[in-house]
């Protein structure tokens, strides 16, 4: 019977627990993220298309290059945004 008692208790704890490990302001963070991550590979797939489309093999490297650069730029700072969103949340 006092097992009952204390069921509500850890229930409220439980619920007031699965809602502060992320709410609006965390999400919206961790979405700016995604999209900075998101920029960085649509303008590497262009850069990439643009490689693709020239019959000069220079620029086509240079392109890839870039690409490549531009991606891993992205992929570094959405991380960053990521790992400082957790930090602060």
């Amino acid at each position: 019977m006092r097992l009952n008692a204390f069921a509500p208790a850890a229930a409220l704890v439980a619920a007031l627990s699965l809602a502060a490990c992320s709410g609006p302001a965390e999400d919206a963070a961790h979405d700016q993220a995604n999209a900075v991550d998101a920029a960085g590979e649509r303008q590497a797939d262009a850069l990439e298309r643009q490689a693709a489309a020239t019959d000069n093999e220079a620029q086509e490297t240079a392109l890839n290059r870039q690409a490549d650069a531009v991606e891993n730029a992205a992929d570094g700072q959405s991380d960053a945004m990521h790992r400082q969103v957790d930090k602060d949340h």
